[in-house]
């Protein structure tokens, strides 16, 4: 016979295992309706229908008629990767050089800098509109990636990352000649994998998902991203929900595939910057 503690101890496994498949359904549900929905009609999904359909063929055709698909995945692949190099590197440097270099007035800087993070981007979006304009960059990549570029979050993460490498190692480099450059890019970079992993997740998917920014900026279809394509589709006259689904399938499988695949180094990297 179990005794009243086995037994109490064994309700409360079950029920902890029910509700936490419970939370699994519910999380991976929208991931489902919107696999499914892609697979379905308009009028399908606003019926309500659940399982796979066969529409598959007829949403890509539709989709491709809308827009060229295959021209703004290229252009939210070229902007993202651009972005997430430039990102990477600026912020690394900017991270490296507050933390390892010796300045009277670095954490006064360093500090402002901090506080821009409590500005919103709603009141920066007409001081960065204008100087986009005096630039002669509206309509153009360029001033999707570069006013952004210096990420003060990113800048942050990499600071405290890198006060956990030993100064001692930098110093007897530098005493055995080598350059600050050759310092940063083969004895720092390398043994900080997990750490550029990491900002390289965040950066990737902070601008893989940018809406409001390019919305501003870019005035012609040839240069839209599928966050743009995706507010075109839903904001429509008539919403194809099947086009719509299908698109948004195609937007979010890099997102999925990049953190699936990098997940390991994400959490080494976000470990290691908060010890």
């Amino acid at each position: 016979m179990m005794s009243k503690e086995r037994k109490l101890k064994t309700l409360k496994n079950i029920l902890l295992h029910i509700f936490l498949l419970i939370a699994v359904l519910i999380s991976v549900f929208p991931f489902y309706w919107m696999l499914s929905g892609a697979t379905n009609s308009s009028v399908d999904i606003t019926s309500g229908v659940m399982w796979f359909g066969k529409n598959l063929k007829e949403n890509w055709t539709q989709l491709q008629e809308t827009a060229n698909v295959f021209l703004v995945c290229w252009n939210t692949i070229k902007t993202t990767l651009l972005y997430t190099f430039l990102s990477i590197l600026i912020c690394a440097m900017a991270g490296y050089g507050f933390e390892k270099y010796r300045s009277k007035g670095k954490n006064i800087v360093y500090a402002m800098f901090l506080l821009s993070m409590m500005i919103p981007f709603s009141a920066q979006m007409i001081p960065l509109f204008k100087m986009a304009s005096r630039a002669n960059m509206l309509d153009s990549h360029a001033a999707i990636i570069l006013p952004t570029i210096a990420m003060p979050f990113l800048v942050f993460f990499f600071r405290q990352s890198f006060q956990s490498y030993p100064t001692e190692l930098i110093e007897a480099a530098r005493v055995d000649g080598a350059g600050e450059f050759r310092i940063f890019f083969h004895l720092v970079m390398l043994p900080m994998k997990s750490t550029f992993a990491a900002a390289a997740i965040y950066a990737f998917m902070k601008q893989w998902n940018n809406y409001l920014w390019p919305l501003i900026v870019i005035q012609s279809n040839e240069k839209k991203t599928f966050t743009l394509l995706l507010s075109s589709l839903a904001s429509a006259y008539y919403v194809d929900y099947g086009q719509l689904m299908l698109a948004i399938v195609l937007a979010t499988l890099p997102i999925i595939i990049v953190f699936l695949t990098m997940q390991k180094q994400f959490v080494e990297g976000i470990v290691g910057s908060s010890k």
